[in-house]
């Protein structure tokens, strides 16, 4: 009875030692933050979905039409004093920025209509209140109807993607891997979304490939996810769906922490480097990483628990001609 009790006492202590480590990975409880990780997420989309409903999406250009005029001075602009000046020439709604250096300034004119004088006025009243030359360098117009053909083609194109990823991974994987995969795809384009509704940015199309870009590194980091936890689920016998997930995401947390970090890393640079021209791209994707970063362990990982993911879903299940063939 004694020796029995010792055996006992060792096999509970070999349970208890294997929930702390599984191999050379220290394990790491991330589920028992998932109930507030929910209710975070549910507070972020309630927020995005208020300030898209009220403010609405700034859209650029590409998508509303109008006219876009580049302007290269002699000497450093004072973009500051140029929007003043356009205001006063009735373009309340102009947006004028430095492109590429600070001699050159980039001005947007929305308007539905074209105008072929229009970029020459800008140019002649820009250059009689300013003590030196203005070159017009390029006039570029973009009609509404094409503007609402790109916004709409860029809706369908985002749909389309998460359709596609919904089938690959359930060809994949599983449905319910399917479901959390999109789900977290969708958390993570409309908190994006969110954010440029928020503080008024300008969404045009190179935020749009951002969007799309975000999609893709969140669904590449989930899918790292959802194949280690498939083949603990198949590997662990002893351990619970929870036990099995934290394992699984303590095992790719290097690899997500790498990759989130020099990609952050290089983001950071082209933020505060990169010019007006790629800011809001920047930015689109700073904000979509650390998001899909995050949706990847909290959203997708934590939907699988909430649909009752069990190893029977990913067991091949034995036919029956062949269990009949069978010794």
């Amino acid at each position: 009875m004694k020796n029995n009790g010792s055996k006992s006492e060792a096999a509970s202590d070999k349970m208890s030692s294997d929930k702390k480590m599984f191999g050379h990975t220290r394990v790491i409880d991330f589920m028992r933050l998932r109930m507030g990780a929910t209710a975070l997420s549910v507070l972020l989309l309630l927020g995005s979905v208020a300030t898209l409903f009220i403010n609405g999406i700034n859209f650029g250009l590409d998508f509303t039409g109008g006219t876009l005029i580049e302007l290269s001075y002699d000497k450093p602009a004072n973009v500051a004093a140029v929007r003043n000046q356009l205001g006063q020439m009735g373009f309340n709604d102009a947006v004028a920025q430095e492109y590429g250096s600070a001699n050159a300034v980039l001005i947007r004119i929305p308007g539905s209509e074209s105008n072929a004088t229009l970029s020459n006025q800008v140019a002649r009243q820009l250059n009689a209140a300013y003590d030196g030359e203005i070159t017009l360098k390029r006039v570029e117009f973009v009609g509404p109807q094409v503007g609402e053909q790109l916004r709409d083609q860029g809706g369908l194109g985002m749909l389309l993607a998460l359709a596609l990823v919904m089938l690959y991974i359930a060809f994949r994987f599983q449905y319910k891997f399917s479901l959390g995969a999109v789900i977290a795809l969708g958390h993570d384009s409309l908190i994006v979304l969110g954010v440029f509704s928020l503080f008024g940015l300008q969404f045009d199309l190179t935020v749009l490939a951002a969007i799309l870009a975000v999609v893709g590194y969140s669904l590449n980091d989930t899918i790292i996810v959802y194949d280690r936890v498939r083949e603990n689920f198949r590997k662990v016998r002893r351990g619970t769906p929870v036990e099995i997930i934290n394992i699984s995401l303590s095992q790719t947390l290097g690899r997500t922490l790498a990759t989130s970090g020099t990609t952050i890393m290089v983001l950071l640079a082209l933020f505060f480097l990169g010019g007006d021209m790629i800011h809001n791209f920047a930015a689109a994707l700073l904000v979509g990483v650390g998001v899909g970063t995050y949706s990847s362990i909290y959203i997708a990982s934590n939907l699988l628990l909430y649909m009752n993911i069990s190893r029977e879903d990913l067991i091949v299940p034995v036919r029956e001609d062949e269990v009949d063939d069978m010794p």
